[in-house]
């Protein structure tokens, strides 16, 4: 082969041509942004179609339309359904447990059966009959600064069976004497209090006394039984001083320790309490 030819004094020199090679060592990357974009399309497709139906659309139509996407009311009502406390919780006889109030959807037949009893009336008027105890309760406890102080001693909740209210003992009160079947003062002046609230309200009442676990040093005349016993009985007549008919009490019940409020503490004070249950109509 023969060497290249040089160039002579007035030809010019070949251009030099330099090869960059860039070597990739992932794929092809930058398109991360079309997905983002399509979502956010699709997102906003939704948004304008969701209030173009909210326009365009009866009020019946889009209850229609919830019935349709939202679970049968049994199973939401099984997930809400009991009460921790006063006015806590939901029942399954409540309104539907929808986040919106126009959205009470779904269909009677579905969520009760036809042959079964109660239903939405009755439960709203357990739920009016608490608020409307507490209420008056309220009221009347807040009549005087000695009742003020009492009234930390009460505690309402509301039950199944009733409206229940708990006379609880602490360290600066006491319903009883020490031992004894005899009210205190200030025990007097609360039931009094509670009294002038339930004789005007309907429904029987149970009285149930609790003692603590303190135990008697001679137990062949008196024990946590009969003394819980007694003092639900002097609760019962202290409160037909105060006007209600002997009829109205349905039982009368003493539970000694068996049933303490702070059970990991069965001799703390406040497992001594009288329990008054006023039973819905």
């Amino acid at each position: 082969m023969a060497p290249p030819k040089k160039p002579g004094k007035n030809e010019i020199p070949a251009p030099i041509i330099v090869k960059k090679i860039t070597v990739v060592a992932g794929g092809h990357h930058g398109g991360a942004w079309k997905v983002a974009y399509a979502d956010f399309v699709t997102a906003m497709m939704a948004f304008f179609l969701l209030m173009w139906l909210l326009g365009a659309t009866t009020e019946k139509q889009r209850k229609g339309i919830a019935d349709y996407f939202t679970p049968t009311l049994v199973k939401t009502k099984q997930g809400s359904a009991g009460s921790n406390g006063l006015l806590h919780g939901n029942s399954l006889t409540d309104v539907d447990d929808y986040p919106n109030r126009q959205g009470q959807t779904g269909t009677r037949a579905m969520t009760i059966p036809r042959d079964t009893t109660g239903g939405p009336k009755e439960g709203g008027s357990k739920v009016k009959k608490v608020a409307s105890v507490t209420q008056k309760l309220q009221q009347r406890l807040s009549a005087t600064e000695k009742l003020q102080k009492l009234a930390r001693t009460l505690k309402v909740t509301a039950t199944p069976d009733g409206i229940r209210l708990d006379l609880v003992d602490d360290a600066d009160f006491s319903m009883f004497q020490l031992g004894t079947t005899i009210l205190t003062p200030d025990a007097v002046q609360l039931l009094h209090a509670i009294g002038s609230v339930l004789k005007d309200e309907e429904g029987g009442i149970t009285i149930r006394g609790h003692t603590d676990g303190l135990k008697w040093k001679r137990t062949d005349t008196i024990n946590n039984w009969s003394l819980s016993a007694g003092r639900a009985e002097a609760t019962r007549q202290a409160l037909m001083r105060d006007g209600l008919g002997e009829t109205r009490f349905r039982r009368i019940e003493g539970v000694a320790d068996r049933e303490p409020l702070i059970a990991d503490n069965p001799n703390d004070a406040r497992n001594r309490r009288m329990s008054i249950l006023l039973n819905y109509q």
